[in-house]
Protein backbone atom coordinates (compact mmCIF):
# COMPACT_ATOMS: atom_id res chain seq x y z
CA UNK A 1 0.00 0.00 0.00
CA UNK A 2 1.28 3.47 -0.90
CA UNK A 3 1.46 5.61 2.25
CA UNK A 4 3.12 8.63 0.63
CA UNK A 5 1.72 12.08 1.35
CA UNK A 6 0.60 12.30 -2.29
CA UNK A 7 -1.53 9.19 -1.95
CA UNK A 8 -2.97 10.18 1.42
CA UNK A 9 -3.76 13.68 0.18
CA UNK A 10 -5.59 12.36 -2.86
CA UNK A 11 -7.66 9.93 -0.79
CA UNK A 12 -8.46 12.45 1.96
CA UNK A 13 -9.55 15.17 -0.45
CA UNK A 14 -11.80 12.74 -2.33
CA UNK A 15 -13.24 11.39 0.94
CA UNK A 16 -13.89 14.86 2.34
CA UNK A 17 -15.64 16.01 -0.83
CA UNK A 18 -17.80 12.87 -0.82
CA UNK A 19 -18.83 13.32 2.84
CA UNK A 20 -19.73 16.99 2.34
CA UNK A 21 -21.75 16.21 -0.78
CA UNK A 22 -23.69 13.37 0.85
CA UNK A 23 -24.39 15.28 4.07
CA UNK A 24 -25.57 18.32 2.12
CA UNK A 25 -27.89 16.22 -0.05
CA UNK A 26 -29.46 14.56 2.99
CA UNK A 27 -29.80 17.65 5.14
CA UNK A 28 -30.78 20.14 2.45
CA UNK A 29 -32.49 18.27 -0.43
CA UNK A 30 -33.70 20.35 -3.32
CA UNK A 31 -33.27 21.21 -6.97
CA UNK A 32 -29.60 21.89 -6.43
CA UNK A 33 -29.00 18.14 -6.12
CA UNK A 34 -30.18 17.68 -9.71
CA UNK A 35 -27.68 20.26 -10.95
CA UNK A 36 -24.95 18.76 -8.78
CA UNK A 37 -25.62 15.23 -10.05
CA UNK A 38 -25.75 16.41 -13.67
CA UNK A 39 -22.54 18.38 -13.27
CA UNK A 40 -20.71 15.51 -11.61
CA UNK A 41 -21.79 13.20 -14.42
CA UNK A 42 -20.46 15.64 -17.01
CA UNK A 43 -17.16 15.90 -15.16
CA UNK A 44 -16.82 12.12 -15.08
CA UNK A 45 -17.34 11.82 -18.83
CA UNK A 46 -14.91 14.68 -19.45
CA UNK A 47 -12.33 12.97 -17.23
CA UNK A 48 -12.55 9.77 -19.27
CA UNK A 49 -12.32 11.68 -22.55
CA UNK A 50 -9.36 13.67 -21.20
CA UNK A 51 -7.54 10.46 -20.28
CA UNK A 52 -7.97 8.99 -23.75
CA UNK A 53 -6.92 12.32 -25.31
CA UNK A 54 -3.83 12.36 -23.11
CA UNK A 55 -2.88 8.87 -24.25
CA UNK A 56 -3.33 9.85 -27.90
CA UNK A 57 -1.34 13.06 -27.47
CA UNK A 58 1.53 11.16 -25.84
CA UNK A 59 1.38 8.36 -28.42
CA UNK A 60 0.42 5.90 -25.72
CA UNK A 61 -2.95 4.86 -27.09
CA UNK A 62 -3.42 1.45 -28.64
CA UNK A 63 -6.27 -1.03 -28.71
CA UNK A 64 -4.65 -3.19 -26.04
CA UNK A 65 -4.37 -0.41 -23.44
CA UNK A 66 -6.46 2.59 -24.49
CA UNK A 67 -10.03 1.33 -24.58
CA UNK A 68 -12.20 2.36 -21.58
CA UNK A 69 -12.69 -1.25 -20.48
CA UNK A 70 -10.96 -1.45 -17.14
CA UNK A 71 -13.59 -1.79 -14.43
CA UNK A 72 -12.88 1.70 -13.10
CA UNK A 73 -13.18 3.17 -16.62
CA UNK A 74 -16.50 1.42 -17.12
CA UNK A 75 -17.60 2.51 -13.64
CA UNK A 76 -16.84 6.12 -14.57
CA UNK A 77 -19.24 6.03 -17.53
CA UNK A 78 -21.74 3.94 -15.58
CA UNK A 79 -21.71 6.45 -12.71
CA UNK A 80 -22.42 9.28 -15.15
CA UNK A 81 -25.40 7.35 -16.53
CA UNK A 82 -26.64 6.67 -12.99
CA UNK A 83 -26.38 10.35 -12.07
CA UNK A 84 -28.29 11.40 -15.15
CA UNK A 85 -31.01 8.76 -15.20
CA UNK A 86 -31.22 7.67 -11.54
CA UNK A 87 -32.50 4.31 -12.71
CA UNK A 88 -32.34 1.96 -9.75
CA UNK A 89 -30.64 -0.90 -11.63
CA UNK A 90 -27.90 1.45 -12.88
CA UNK A 91 -27.48 2.98 -9.42
CA UNK A 92 -27.18 -0.48 -7.84
CA UNK A 93 -24.43 -1.57 -10.19
CA UNK A 94 -22.59 1.73 -9.79
CA UNK A 95 -22.75 1.36 -6.03
CA UNK A 96 -21.36 -2.18 -6.15
CA UNK A 97 -18.59 -1.43 -8.63
CA UNK A 98 -17.57 1.80 -6.90
CA UNK A 99 -17.49 0.49 -3.33
CA UNK A 100 -16.12 -2.99 -4.11
CA UNK A 101 -13.72 -2.05 -6.91
CA UNK A 102 -12.94 1.65 -7.20
CA UNK A 103 -12.36 2.07 -3.47
CA UNK A 104 -9.73 -0.68 -3.67
CA UNK A 105 -8.09 1.18 -6.57
CA UNK A 106 -7.94 4.27 -4.35
CA UNK A 107 -6.30 2.30 -1.55
CA UNK A 108 -3.72 0.65 -3.83
CA UNK A 109 -3.30 3.21 -6.62
CA UNK A 110 -1.58 2.60 -9.94
CA UNK A 111 -0.34 6.13 -10.68
CA UNK A 112 2.73 6.14 -12.96
CA UNK A 113 3.38 9.88 -12.53
CA UNK A 114 3.66 11.84 -9.31
CA UNK A 115 2.10 15.09 -8.12
CA UNK A 116 1.46 17.56 -9.73
CA UNK A 117 1.14 15.76 -13.06
CA UNK A 118 -2.04 15.43 -15.10
CA UNK A 119 -2.02 11.67 -14.52
CA UNK A 120 -1.98 12.17 -10.74
CA UNK A 121 -4.89 14.62 -10.69
CA UNK A 122 -6.88 12.60 -13.20
CA UNK A 123 -6.48 9.36 -11.25
CA UNK A 124 -7.76 10.69 -7.95
CA UNK A 125 -10.40 12.94 -9.48
CA UNK A 126 -11.85 10.18 -11.66
CA UNK A 127 -11.75 7.43 -9.06
CA UNK A 128 -12.87 9.74 -6.28
CA UNK A 129 -15.65 11.03 -8.52
CA UNK A 130 -17.00 7.51 -9.09
CA UNK A 131 -17.15 6.81 -5.35
CA UNK A 132 -18.70 10.23 -4.71
CA UNK A 133 -21.34 9.59 -7.37
CA UNK A 134 -22.25 6.19 -5.96
CA UNK A 135 -22.58 7.40 -2.37
CA UNK A 136 -24.40 10.58 -3.39
CA UNK A 137 -27.02 8.49 -5.15
CA UNK A 138 -27.41 5.81 -2.50
CA UNK A 139 -26.84 7.77 0.70
CA UNK A 140 -27.39 11.40 -0.24
CA UNK A 141 -30.37 10.92 -2.55
CA UNK A 142 -31.60 7.75 -0.80
CA UNK A 143 -31.85 5.58 -3.94
CA UNK A 144 -31.35 2.34 -2.05
CA UNK A 145 -30.65 -0.95 -3.84
CA UNK A 146 -33.80 -2.96 -4.32
CA UNK A 147 -34.64 -6.60 -3.73
CA UNK A 148 -32.38 -8.83 -5.84
CA UNK A 149 -29.71 -6.14 -6.23
CA UNK A 150 -26.86 -8.55 -5.50
CA UNK A 151 -28.04 -11.08 -8.09
CA UNK A 152 -28.42 -8.38 -10.71
CA UNK A 153 -25.00 -6.93 -9.93
CA UNK A 154 -23.30 -10.33 -10.05
CA UNK A 155 -24.92 -11.25 -13.39
CA UNK A 156 -24.09 -7.84 -14.91
CA UNK A 157 -20.48 -8.05 -13.70
CA UNK A 158 -20.07 -11.61 -15.01
CA UNK A 159 -21.48 -10.63 -18.40
CA UNK A 160 -19.21 -7.58 -18.61
CA UNK A 161 -16.17 -9.62 -17.57
CA UNK A 162 -16.87 -12.22 -20.25
CA UNK A 163 -17.14 -9.50 -22.89
CA UNK A 164 -13.89 -7.90 -21.74
CA UNK A 165 -12.22 -11.31 -21.79
CA UNK A 166 -13.06 -11.62 -25.50
CA UNK A 167 -11.59 -8.17 -26.13
CA UNK A 168 -8.41 -9.22 -24.32
CA UNK A 169 -8.11 -12.23 -26.62
CA UNK A 170 -8.62 -10.14 -29.74
CA UNK A 171 -6.38 -7.19 -28.78
CA UNK A 172 -3.81 -8.97 -26.65
CA UNK A 173 -4.64 -6.56 -23.83
CA UNK A 174 -4.98 -7.13 -20.12
CA UNK A 175 -8.18 -5.31 -19.36
CA UNK A 176 -9.56 -6.06 -15.89
CA UNK A 177 -6.26 -7.90 -15.32
CA UNK A 178 -7.78 -11.10 -16.65
CA UNK A 179 -4.50 -12.29 -18.21
CA UNK A 180 -2.04 -11.25 -15.49
CA UNK A 181 -1.90 -9.24 -12.29
CA UNK A 182 -1.09 -5.51 -12.40
CA UNK A 183 2.60 -4.54 -12.04
CA UNK A 184 1.90 -2.41 -8.98
CA UNK A 185 0.98 -3.89 -5.55
CA UNK A 186 -2.69 -4.75 -5.25
CA UNK A 187 -5.07 -7.08 -3.46
CA UNK A 188 -4.63 -9.59 -6.29
CA UNK A 189 -1.09 -10.25 -5.09
CA UNK A 190 -2.40 -12.29 -2.15
CA UNK A 191 -4.90 -14.27 -4.22
CA UNK A 192 -2.47 -16.68 -5.83
CA UNK A 193 -1.10 -17.01 -9.37
CA UNK A 194 -3.08 -16.90 -12.59
CA UNK A 195 -5.73 -18.23 -13.07
CA UNK A 196 -6.48 -18.91 -9.40
CA UNK A 197 -6.61 -15.25 -8.46
CA UNK A 198 -9.52 -14.86 -10.89
CA UNK A 199 -11.58 -17.40 -8.95
CA UNK A 200 -10.59 -15.87 -5.62
CA UNK A 201 -11.45 -12.37 -6.84
CA UNK A 202 -14.82 -13.61 -8.08
CA UNK A 203 -15.71 -15.08 -4.69
CA UNK A 204 -14.48 -11.96 -2.90
CA UNK A 205 -16.50 -9.77 -5.26
CA UNK A 206 -19.70 -11.65 -4.52
CA UNK A 207 -19.02 -11.44 -0.78
CA UNK A 208 -18.41 -7.69 -1.01
CA UNK A 209 -21.63 -7.20 -2.99
CA UNK A 210 -23.54 -9.05 -0.27
CA UNK A 211 -21.91 -6.98 2.48
CA UNK A 212 -22.67 -3.75 0.65
CA UNK A 213 -26.31 -4.75 0.27
CA UNK A 214 -26.69 -6.03 3.83
CA UNK A 215 -27.78 -2.73 5.46
CA UNK A 216 -30.48 -2.28 2.83
CA UNK A 217 -31.55 -5.92 3.02
CA UNK A 218 -32.09 -5.49 6.75
CA UNK A 219 -34.15 -2.35 6.17
CA UNK A 220 -36.24 -4.14 3.53
CA UNK A 221 -37.28 -6.87 5.96
CA UNK A 222 -40.82 -6.22 7.23
CA UNK A 223 -40.98 -5.27 10.88
CA UNK A 224 -43.73 -7.31 12.56
CA UNK A 225 -45.42 -5.72 15.54
CA UNK A 226 -47.07 -8.18 17.91
CA UNK A 227 -50.64 -7.18 18.84
CA UNK A 228 -51.00 -9.99 21.34
CA UNK A 229 -49.08 -12.77 22.98
CA UNK A 230 -50.06 -15.35 20.38
CA UNK A 231 -51.89 -13.32 17.73
CA UNK A 232 -50.34 -12.62 14.30
CA UNK A 233 -49.97 -9.02 13.25
CA UNK A 234 -52.50 -7.60 10.84
CA UNK A 235 -51.59 -6.06 7.49
CA UNK A 236 -51.77 -2.61 9.06
CA UNK A 237 -49.19 -3.66 11.65
CA UNK A 238 -46.54 -4.57 9.07
CA UNK A 239 -44.31 -1.70 8.04
CA UNK A 240 -41.63 -1.80 5.39
CA UNK A 241 -38.86 0.76 5.74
Amino acid sequence: MDLSWEHLAGVLVAAAATVVLCLAARSRPGRWTTFAATGLGILLVISEAAWISWLVAHRGWSADVGLPLQLCDAATLLAAAALWTRRRAVVELTYCWACAGTVQAMITPDVPERFPSFVYFHYYAAHGGVVAAALLLVIGLRIAPGTGAVVRAVLATATYTAAVGLVDVVTGGNYMFLRERPPTPSLLDVMGPWPWYLATATVLGVVLFVVLDLPFWLSRKPAVVQTGASQPASRADIRTS
